[in-house]
């Protein structure tokens, strides 16, 4: 892989990911168009990058990330008198508020790594099928054509609840075993099936997108460098991962400005006929015989 195609690889990553009109199936197209031959590296290359699409969110909403609720709704009388049980059940209570958005973000990445580790191999194999995606594509997208009619009914409270980020997480399943479909897609669906709007279901869907990308990236990492043939490789290489997770930072920040905007003015139907002619595109090239595998 040459540092332009690494580039343009990235540009894709960033522009894609947290839209939802599949990332995977974009990277198909363009390795296809690259003339880019399958690795081991290249493989670990368009999933490494994914670093810098998260940080770009981490950036963006720091203040999220990094703020912490106040405890001073609880009066420190009522513990000191309480008995030790419902002491316990008290500082349950304040650590719970105090972290609420991490909190948040692990019910909601509970479903996706427990399926994760149960059904891997089955994953892995769904992932690698071209069909599949090119299918979900046009699928997910004659879907998203009618998302602003069937759930974009919000109710008056837009916070996270416990249950919400439940709901969301499920939702999320449904992007791991059929590629093409979007988690992006997936979550803010989830998201407006819960009567979260537009806005603050993409949000929170970039905020899941950090810890589920981040375990994915680490997990990849980890079974590269176990070999000895994977250190090399990733030394030989880590140049174009730097300047691969540079740009995807970059352009991602770019891209996420650009669809919140986007999306509360507009919502997603044009996002569906993008993702039909998309995947209509990858089926043509499917039954013309060209090979599109990434695997």
């Amino acid at each position: 892989m040459s540092i332009l195609e690494a580039i343009i690889i990235a540009i894709v990553e960033g522009l894609t990911e947290f839209l939802p009109v599949s990332s995977t199936g974009h990277m198909i197209i363009t390795q296809a168009l690259l003339g880019i031959e399958s690795t081991d590296f290249v493989r670990f290359f368009t999933v490494n990058i994914q670093l810098g699409a998260i940080l770009s969110v981490v950036v963006l909403y720091w203040q999220r990330f990094f703020k912490m609720n106040s405890c001073r709704i609880f009066d420190p009388q009522a513990v000191a008198g309480a008995s030790a049980g419902k002491r316990g059940g008290i500082y349950l209570k304040r650590f719970l508020y105090k972290y609420d958005f991490y909190w948040k973000l692990l019910i909601a990445c509970i479903p996706g790594l427990v399926l994760g580790l149960l059904f891997d191999d089955i994953i892995d194999r769904v992932l690698g099928s071209v069909s599949v995606v090119s299918f979900m594509l046009v699928i997910g997208g004659v879907f998203m054509l009618f998302v602003d009619k069937w759930f974009n009914k919000p109710l008056p409270d837009q916070s996270i609840t416990t249950r919400r980020a439940w709901l969301i997480g499920l939702s999320q399943c449904a992007a791991m075993f059929f590629p093409g479909l979007s988690r992006s897609m997936a979550t803010i669906v989830g998201g407006m099936m819960t009567k979260l709007n537009r806005k603050n279901a993409a949000e929170f869907s970039f905020f899941l997108a950090v810890p589920t990308m981040l375990g994915a990236s680490l997990v990849k990492t980890l079974s590269l460098v176990k070999e000895p043939a994977g250190k090399a490789l990733l030394q030989e290489n880590i140049g174009l991962l730097l300047i691969g997770n540079l740009v995807a930072f970059v352009v991602a920040m770019i891209a996420i400005r650009f669809f919140i905007d986007f999306l509360t003015k507009y919502g997603f139907k044009a996002f569906g006929v993008y993702r039909i002619v998309i995947g209509g595109v990858l089926l043509i090239l499917i039954f013309s015989g060209i090979n599109l595998s990434m695997v």
